[in-house]
């Protein structure tokens, strides 16, 4: 019998199904694996922001981790939206309890609009409790200021912000370059940190403002195929072609920032047509 590889999302909920645990799961399908979920909080949203963030209970959270840890046995594991404190300390509990050892933390912290989805009370939880669990940690660069306190525009400074934040206990660090300028070709530079090299990873950057949940789908991608078994460098390569190929060939809905096309890779890769 093949084996089922399994993936949980510990994550919010996206009413547009661009980002949080719709993109997960969309992306855990695409991948081969079978996806799980654990709700953090329900927000309205759509590509012109969010509208509205409901916070799920402690319990609520409990519950739903402990119906997964008890019974599905989870590959891989990812967080996304955590919102509070108390739920990020409530992951990491379940986290432990459970020895899920191939997490991968999204540390998602704003909205593609500036709303926030982190609170500053959960920064510090999210340093202290999470992230010396964790085998990855994907932080963009404003997330990377937020954990180090550092202000990043240089690639000096990307490398010492990726040592301070695997100082914090991530095994990996994966600092993304989406949000600066890499350079006149207009390309996007990743850097994987393993405490020790950095490999870099570059991609062209594309022209789009519908990017709306890309680190979600990035993390995503990483975390199934963590769940294979896929050492962590073959994990970030599969997921940066996952993403560059959701964005290259946009679905262009919505009016503001859209979501990234989740099949694109599949159906790229089905005619050979998936290079990075």
């Amino acid at each position: 019998m093949t084996k089922i590889y399994k993936a949980l999302t510990i994550a919010g909920s996206d009413s547009g199904g661009g980002a949080g645990i719709q993109a997960d799961l969309k992306t855990f399908q695409e991948l081969d694996v079978y996806g799980m979920s654990a709700l953090t909080a329900v927000t309205a949203q759509n590509t012109l922001g969010v509208q509205g963030v409901y916070p799920l209970s402690a319990e609520a959270l409990t519950a739903q981790l402990d119906s997964v840890g008890a019974d599905l046995s989870p590959d891989a594991v990812k967080t996304g939206m955590l919102f509070s404190g108390e739920l990020v300390r409530i992951a990491a509990e379940k986290v432990r309890e459970y020895a899920w050892n191939r997490l991968v933390v999204d540390p998602v912290m704003v909205a593609k609009g500036g709303s926030a989805l982190l609170r500053e009370e959960a920064v510090q939880a999210l340093i202290q409790e999470l992230l010396p669990l964790c085998c990855v940690v994907t932080p963009n660069l404003p997330e990377a200021e937020i954990l180090t306190g550092m202000r990043i525009s240089s690639m000096a400074e990307r490398e010492a912000a990726s040592r301070l934040i695997h100082s914090m206990g991530p095994r990996y660090v994966v600092l993304k370059g989406g949000h600066a300028n890499d350079g006149d070709d207009g390309a996007v530079l990743d850097l994987l940190f393993d405490g020790e090299q950095f490999i870099p990873f570059e991609s062209q950057r594309i022209a789009t403002r519908h990017t709306h949940g890309t680190g979600c789908t990035f993390s995503a991608a990483m975390t199934a195929e963590l769940a294979k078994g896929r050492p962590v460098q073959e994990a970030v390569r599969t997921a940066k072609a996952f993403i560059q190929a959701a964005i290259e060939d946009t679905l262009g809905i919505g009016a503001g920032a859209g979501p990234t096309n989740h099949g694109a890779y599949r159906k790229r890769n089905s005619t050979g047509g998936v290079s990075l």
